[in-house]
């Protein structure tokens, strides 16, 4: 399972060992027992990847067996491709930025996907100091 964690100026991706409905499941519990209301929508989320990164071939690869397309990609310009996934969005209700994206592909691709952003975000980093 792949969980995107967006805040107000940016976002986290995890690649959990836990299935969807189970996650989701103790976010549920977890909400009625601190009284905190809960949102599930389905929902997409993008994210954008350089086209220089090592390994971007082989995502490319794995999209094509994505029956279900749960995962979409789209050249952007010369510099980024964009990575579009489907899945379910969980949040307090309110029209605040704040929540998570959950979604579930292939183990394969989800693990690849994660490299791929890290690497993406450890060139970010590298570039801004």
């Amino acid at each position: 399972m792949l969980k995107l964690t967006y805040t107000e100026t940016s976002f986290h991706l995890e690649c959990l060992t836990q299935s969807l409905e189970e996650w989701v499941a103790q976010r549920v519990i977890l909400a009625l027992r601190i009284g905190q209301s809960l949102c599930v929508e389905p929902s997409s989320a993008s994210f954008l990847l350089p086209v220089a990164l090592p390994g971007l071939e082989q995502l490319k690869f794995e999209v094509q067996w994505d029956e279900r397309k749960t995962i979409v990609l789209c050249v952007c310009d010369t510099n980024y491709l964009e990575v579009t996934l489907r899945g379910s969005w969980l949040s307090d209700g309110s029209e605040d930025v704040k929540g998570v994206f959950v979604t579930t592909i292939s183990d394969r691709t989800e693990l690849l996907l994660h490299k791929l952003w890290l690497a993406a975000t450890s060139c970010a980093s590298a570039m801004s100091e």
